[in-house]
Order: structure tokens, then C-alpha cells, then sequence
């Protein structure tokens, strides 16, 4: 049974998208490995990249080229400092130079080594195929696909050693929400106390802890940055940073200095009902503009949604309990990241392949059940808040104007994380014995909802917003 860690889905990267620049940065740093392993690094002269399907279609929108050059580079999206990556690209398009692997000069001009095929590859919408030559003869070739969420994998799943990871023996193996449930029943265990079994099975406490930490130190640092920074998001479409404007209108009179001070210079202020929508659409906002501009994020579970989880957990903090602290932090974490991944395993998080529904749909579905639990929902509950979100974001395209994950893909998150707390409220005020949908029906149908929906509208930028809006409208 395919086994998902909570990081996996809560991946620490580069913006703007989980499958167009996290993937493609990925899939060039496991084809370098693949070149030493076949011992033809060495023999490289050139190298050709080609991108197919949505990589191609809105792949200078999501820095789908750039994100390849920073990965064949040998940068980590994980630990770059981001003020660095404009450097890093200038040195390559200037000299046409690129330090294959931070070890191999080679000749690169990006505008013919990087093609962006408008076809698609039969096996999944986003494609990337890197070829090698000596001289003028090719000696290797890899196609990966960026199946979303920064998940990249080869056609042959089966002999592919980086695709077998996710194939690992959990204590309380579940693919869908009923065989979780009846680990909690049977266990009388919470979903999260579950999870950390489970993750326990591949770490120690002190490495759980310790990751939990930094992803949950990223999400705080990035909506800290993203409201504290003012101007215009790179890309064309002179969108205007928000959270900025919004957070300075939101009036902190405690000073601070760290986004740490931030935090409880927030609860330290009071709230009422419209200013809590203004902060949690504030936090959400703020780190899909940080996103927006090839900033650190963490993909939650993707990079053009990663502002829900941040944005109601921050919510929590700030609002419902003044006390949460780490060990609060670490149960949100734990079942957001489980809920993502019945939703990975039982249809898709990737909008190439679902429309925004794969996208905003189950970050709040993630959201809404982590906060249930927090709130002292039961498993059930749990389960019940992330269908009601879910269920509210089915068919959801995804058409982002001039491929940016700008417009409408900003404001979604902040609309997602509403429906969230929403739902979780709703959950918390039903009895399971009343429900008629359940969490694992509402997967099969956005996995069907998926299959039927129109190619223009999974993340290629054909239909809706992408072409009723043009980039000279803007």
C-alpha cells in the first residue's frame, strides 16, 4: 500500500507552483544523480530539456525554465537563499553558460536548450524530458512527470527505485478515511496520535519534532514576510501586493521586532468578527504573494495553495487559543498531512490533472479537518469537516491568467481557508450518525468530477479567466 509521510505533503520549497517549478527543479536533480550513476556526467557536452502538456502551456508563467536551470545548477529549493536565485539566472543568460551539477561547465542558451512542446505525453499532463550529448551524439535520455505537490515520478513505477519511497510498511496503513477511522476506533486513538505511529515507523521523535518545527517556522516567517512587504508581484500582470495594505490597515499596537513578536502581538489586539476575516484572508494572502514571488513556501499540499494551512492554523493560534503552543502546532500538522494524502492516493492534488478542486479544494479539506481536531473534534468529526470542505470546492477550475499563480489563484487561498473554519464549525455542531456523505464518496466523485472536466481548465490557461481576462487588460 502506498505510504505517505506528513512531509511529503508539506514539502519545503520555492514558489510560485508545486508541479511546474518544485517538480521540474526535483526532476532535474534526480536525472544529474541518474548521470553519475551511468557514469556519462563526464561526456556531457549539451543538454536539452523538453517540457510537454501544462508544463509547456503556462510553464513561463509558473517558472517552469527557470526552475530547471536552478535544478541541473545543483540548488537545493529546499535551502537556497531565495535572493540569490536572480543572481544564479542573470550568470546563466548572460554568459550562456551552466555549471552542470555545481561541478561541469557547459555551453546553455536557455532559449534553445529549454522547448516548451504544446503537446501532451499520454501518461500524465506534466512531462519533462532531459537528454544528453556528447558532442552531437545523444548518450542519455529520462522523461519524469510532476505528478503535484512536488511528487515527481517515472512512467515505469515499478522498477523505479525513487518511485518505490513511497512504498513503506506504516503500523496503520490506510488509503482511505473508513480504514483511518477504524484504526482510531479499534486503537482508540486520535487521527493524529494514528499519524505519529505511523511516522514513527520512518523517524525518531526528535527528528519528527525538529522537521514539524521548521515547516511550521517557514509558514510563520512567510505570511511575516508577505505582510510586511510592499509592491508589485513579478510576472506582467502588475498585480498588487494585498496583505501589506491590509495588515497596516489592521492597527497591531504592541511593537514587535521577530515573527514570533508578531504572533502575540496579534493575539494582544482585539478582534472582532470582520477583522477576523480580514486576518485569516491577510495571512493567506500574504503567503501566496510571498509564493507569487519565487519565494520560500511550504507546499501545503502545493505551492498555488499553500496559504490555507498557514493561514487557519495562524488563525488558531491568534484567535481561538491565546495558549497553543508546538504541541498544538504539531497535531494540526499531523492530520492536515494525513487528510492530504487520502485525497493524493484516492484521486489527485494536482491541478494539471483535477482543476483548482485538486488544489484549494483538498488544502481546505486539510485545514478544516486538522482544526477540528485542535477544537476537540472526534475522528469522525475530523473526517466530516474535510468533506464539507471538499464537497464545496468540487469542479473548481483552474485558469490562471497569463499562467501566473496570481489571478484568481491568490484569493482563492484566502477563500479556502474561510470555507475551512467554516466547515470545521459545522462539524463540530453534527452528529456523525446524521451524516449522508461521506468523506471517501467525496473523493471517488472529485476524482470523477476530474476525468469529465475540460482540458482548458487543469492549469493549461485555454479557458475561463485565462482568455476572458488578457494580459493587456491588466
Amino acid at each position: 500500500m502506498e505510504c505517505i509521510s506528513v512531509f511529503d505533503m508539506l514539502k519545503i520549497g520555492v514558489g510560485p507552483s508545486s508541479s511546474h517549478t518544485l517538480g521540474p527543479w526535483r526532476a532535474a536533480e534526480r536525472w544529474l544523480h541518474e548521470l553519475k550513476q551511468d557514469d556519462v556526467f563526464k561526456d556531457i557536452t549539451r543538454i536539452q530539456v523538453d517540457l510537454y502538456g501544462s508544463l509547456s502551456l503556462t510553464g513561463k508563467g509558473h517558472a517552469t525554465d527557470l526552475a530547471v536551470m536552478l535544478g541541473l545548477s545543483g540548488s537545493d529549493p529546499e535551502y537556497i537563499p531565495t535572493d540569490t536565485i536572480d543572481i544564479i539566472i542573470a550568470s546563466i543568460e548572460n554568459t550562456e553558460k551552466l555549471v552542470l551539477g555545481n561541478e561541469k561547465i557547459i555551453d546553455f542558451d536557455k532559449n534553445s536548450e529549454i522547448i516548451f512542446n504544446r503537446v501532451f505525453l499520454p501518461f500524465h499532463s506534466n512531462a519533462i524530458t532531459f537528454t544528453a550529448f556528447s558532442l552531437n551524439t545523444e548518450i542519455h535520455q529520462s522523461t519524469f512527470y510532476s505528478i503535484g505537490g512536488g511528487f515527481v515520478i517515472k512512467e515505469e513505477r515499478t522498477v523505479d527505485a525513487e518511485n518505490k519511497e513511497l512504498i513503506k510498511e506504516f503500523p496503520f496503513p490506510s488509503h482511505t478515511a473508513t480504514q483511518l477511522l477504524n484504526f482510531c476506533n479499534t486503537e482508540n486513538k486520535s487521527i493524529s496520535e494514528i499519524v505519529l505511529e505511523n511516522e514513527r515507523s520512518l523517524r525518531d521523535d526528535e527528528t519528527i519534532d525538529h522537521e514539524l518545527q521548521r515547516i511550521w517556522q517557514t509558514m510563520l516567517d512567510c505570511m511575516f514576510i508577505g505582510c510586511h512587504t510592499e509592491g508589485t508581484l513579478p510576472g506582467g500582470l502588475n498585480v498588487r501586493r494585498r496583505a501589506f495594505d491590509m495588515h497596516k490597515k489592521l492597527n497591531i499596537e504592541v511593537p514587535y521586532v521577530t515573527s514570533k513578536d508578531w504572533l502575540q502581538s496579534i493575539r494582544q489586539s482585539e478582534v472582532k468578527f470582520r477583522q477576523i476575516l480580514k486576518w485569516v484572508s491577510c495571512f493567506a494572502l500574504s503567503v501566496n504573494e510571498v509564493n507569487a514571488s519565487l519565494g520560500r513556501v511550504v507546499t501545503a499540499p502545493t505551492n498555488g495553495s499553500a496559504g490555507v494551512i498557514p493561514a487557519v492554523l495562524m488563525y488558531y493560534m491568534v484567535i481561538e487559543n491565546h495558549n497553543a503552543d508546538f504541541k498544538h502546532i504539531k497535531q494540526f500538522l499531523l492530520v492536515a498531512g494525513e487528510i492530504g494524502s487520502i485525497f493524493k492516493k484516492g484521486a489527485t492534488i494536482s491541478a494539471a490533472m483535477g482543476g483548482c478542486q485538486a488544489e484549494i479544494g483538498v488544502s481546505s479539506a486539510m485545514a478544516a479537518g486538522a482544526l477540528t481536531e485542535v477544537l476537540g473534534g472526534t475522528p469522525e468529526q475530523v473526517m466530516i469537516a474535510a468533506e464539507i470542505a471538499m464537497e464545496h470546492h468540487l469542479g473548481l477550475t483552474c485558469d490562471p491568467i497569463g499562467g501566473l499563480v496570481q489571478i484568481p489563484c491568490i484569493e482563492r487561498n484566502s477563500m479556502g481557508a474561510i470555507k475551512a473554519i467554516n466547515a470545521a464549525e459545522l462539524a463540530l455542531e453534527t452528529d456523525p450518525k446524521n451524516v449522508k456523505v461521506p468523506l471517501d464518496k467525496v473523493v471517488d466523485t472529485m476524482w470523477e468530477t476530474a476525468k469529465d472536466m475540460n482540458n482548458k481548465y487543469k492549469e493549461t490557461s485555454e479557458g475561463g479567466l485565462a482568455i476572458r481576462v488578457n494580459m493587456a487588460d491588466c
